[in-house]
């Protein structure tokens, strides 16, 4: 039951990193640079309420599941993309959002989508692996 527990968060995040790098991003140029720092809040306040379980959730299933003893390679190898994901939340988008927050800035709206891309493919990748691992029952 963990197991999927771990799936339905893992892909809530590739499902939401999909349409923030699609969709929600592209956006933030059209909002106008009045209005964009006032935007900007409300969506980041928002957003964490959808993130932040899901990223949690995702980390918590993965905890319990390594530390039940449970270590099969697709979980394993899952591990990789999910650090990757994390560490460029950390050093790159939250950085980047912390600058929008002053005020829209094109070149670190650019930054922002195009770095973006670094958790659309690790949480797709990692995504395709959990998704391999539950078909696999393991």
């Amino acid at each position: 039951m963990m197991e999927l527990w771990h799936g339905l968060a893992t892909w809530g995040l590739v499902g939401l990193i999909w349409v923030v790098q699609l969709v929600i991003y592209p956006q933030f140029a059209a909002v106008g640079e009045t209005a964009f720092a006032a935007y900007h809040a409300d969506y980041t306040r928002r957003v964490t309420w959808v993130v932040g379980p899901l990223m949690l959730g995702e980390v918590a299933t993965a905890v319990v599941l390594l530390g039940r003893g449970d270590r099969p390679l697709w979980l394993l190898t899952s591990l990789a993309p999910l650090a990757v994901c994390w560490l460029s939340t950390a050093c790159l988008q939250v950085p980047l959002h912390n600058r929008l927050a002053r005020g829209f800035e094109a070149k670190d709206h650019r930054a922002l989508v195009l770095t973006n891309w670094i958790r659309t493919v690790a949480w797709t990748v990692r995504g395709g692996l959990v998704a391999f691992g539950l078909a696999q029952g393991e």
